[in-house]
């Protein structure tokens, strides 16, 4: 049996339930998601949540600011709750990364982003759980804060739906077939779907699925683990969400009582159909450890739970989103390195706008080009480390 749409997207992590409610809000009624088991089930389930919009780079700093505009005021342009909650956001930065730190400040004022360098004495009234240095740095991001991955991702397939979209879960893809006619084949166990635009949005199984096709991307599938605290409420009742580039920490408040932190100079690459999907205790202790540096209140916590997720990884550490070259109709958006979550409001825009409009008039996304690896034209930062998540 064949079904024919008129765009069929694969994958249905928070990247293709984006691209599929732009796609249907833009008018492409006759669209098809199929994901291989359940919505968010991969990347987006075990995701950290945050947002925020400290970045090295316009393009992602100007997909972050356009994604948080939309996560404050999800229920009125999309519909639906998706948990945002407004903590601010603290960026920790040592000495010798300061000329690299106040480039990325300034740039991303000039993008209108709200951030901007703090004192020393400031910093210390913003966030007074926080051991702080006389030789760091500090930037404030007032509105960062944190939302519900799933709760997003259904919240756009529920949208999507109302609009005419179909979603078909439990269906993984079996192969895709290049349409010399403009008209592209996705086969599935129990049957096929024909259209004539495709969306590659399948996340750490990226890899491989595009080496079936001949097409070589370094593209890497890497476990990140993290964990939860419990504050004891007298000592530490609070405190805003923060990425320390000092102590290679990241870190945000979770309900009422809870601390979400996670490491950022540590990755394994894994087999996302095999991989430990929990976390390990001896990773706990130390990242916990360095997180005290920070937050010394933080050692009375108790360990509470954790978990492992998937990152889809690239040299640059910057996603791939592009029409892949020489097929007409056929697109990819995968690649995120540990920020998708929070960039997925604004690259359902793009994506959608590539495929309608030839090219990506809310942003320009050309550094995010396929072919930039082979042509060595990769994204350059100002920090020899970083902080994901």
């Amino acid at each position: 049996m064949t079904t024919t749409a008129d765009a069929v997207v694969i994958g249905g992590g928070v990247m293709g339930a984006s691209i599929l409610h732009s796609l249907t809000s833009k008018g492409v009624k006759n669209s098809i998601l199929l994901e291989r088991s359940t919505i968010g089930s991969g990347s987006t389930g075990r995701s950290s949540g945050a947002i925020r919009m400290h970045y090295s780079t316009e393009v992602n700093a100007r997909l972050a600011l356009e994604s948080l505009q939309i996560f404050a005021n999800f229920d009125e342009i999309v519909g639906g709750d998706v948990g945002f909650v407004e903590t601010g956001y603290m960026v920790f930065a040592p000495d010798h990364a300061r000329e690299g730190f106040l480039e990325n400040i300034e740039m991303q004022r000039s993008v209108g982003i709200d951030t901007r360098v703090i004192s020393l004495d400031e910093a210390r009234e913003l966030g007074p759980a926080f051991r702080l240095d006389e030789d760091e740095h500090f930037a404030w991001e007032s509105h960062s804060g944190h939302a519900d991955p799933s709760a997003t991702a259904s919240a756009y397939i529920s949208k999507a739906r109302s609009l005419g979209a179909q979603v078909i879960l439990d269906t993984p893809v079996l192969n895709l077939q290049i349409g010399e006619t403009g008209t592209h084949r996705v086969v599935t166990e129990k049957e096929s779907f024909e259209a004539p635009t495709v969306v590659i949005a399948t996340g750490p199984w990226s890899g491989d699925f595009l080496s079936k096709l001949g097409i070589d991307l370094p593209l890497l599938s890497t476990r990140h683990e993290v964990f939860l605290l419990k504050r004891d409420l007298d000592t530490l009742p609070t405190h805003p969400g923060g990425g320390d580039m000092t102590n290679l920490t990241y870190f945000r408040p979770e309900g009422r009582d809870l601390t979400l932190v996670g490491n950022g100079n540590h990755e394994e690459v894994v087999n996302p159909d095999y991989y430990n999907p929990r976390y390990t205790l001896s990773y706990a202790q130390e990242v916990w450890e360095r997180l005290a540096n920070r937050i010394p209140d933080i050692e009375k916590a108790e360990l509470f739970t954790g978990y492992s997720g998937l990152y889809t990884t690239t040299p640059d550490l910057h996603p791939i989103i592009d029409n892949i070259d020489g097929i007409g109709g056929l697109y990819l958006c995968t690649g995120f390195s540990g920020h998708g979550f929070k960039l997925s409001p604004a690259v359902g825009e793009v994506v959608s706008e590539l495929i309608m409009e030839g090219t990506s008039k809310t942003i320009d996304i050309l550094p995010l080009r396929m072919n930039r690896f082979s042509e060595g034209e990769l994204n350059e930062t100002k920090y020899t480390f970083k902080v994901i998540a």
